[in-house]
């Protein structure tokens, strides 16, 4: 999804704007925030019970795209019991 979302709005896998149209960044605020150092951060929460499939979304073409804190995944021990990390 991001990885299409990323190409009709002109945005390379680290959140820089390499598009050539001005339409490219009309809605870009939908999906994607500005950051100070003028990269363009997905509005995204990440949620799984299996950290591995974060691993591999974060080690992908785009997982530098993301922030650390839009990964979010726990560890499900002794049944209902769950650690958040």
């Amino acid at each position: 999804f991001w990885e299409v979302i990323s190409d009709e709005h002109g945005i390379d896998p680290a959140g820089g704007y390499v598009g050539d149209s001005a339409l490219q960044l009309e809605r870009i605020s939908v999906y994607y925030n500005e950051s100070s150092s003028q990269k363009y951060v997905p509005r995204a929460a990440l949620v799984d019970l299996e950290p591995g499939t974060m691993d591999s979304v974060r080690s992908g073409p785009f997982g530098q795209l993301f922030r650390p804190d839009n990964f979010i995944f726990a560890h499900l021990h002794r049944g209902t019991e769950e650690k958040q990390e």
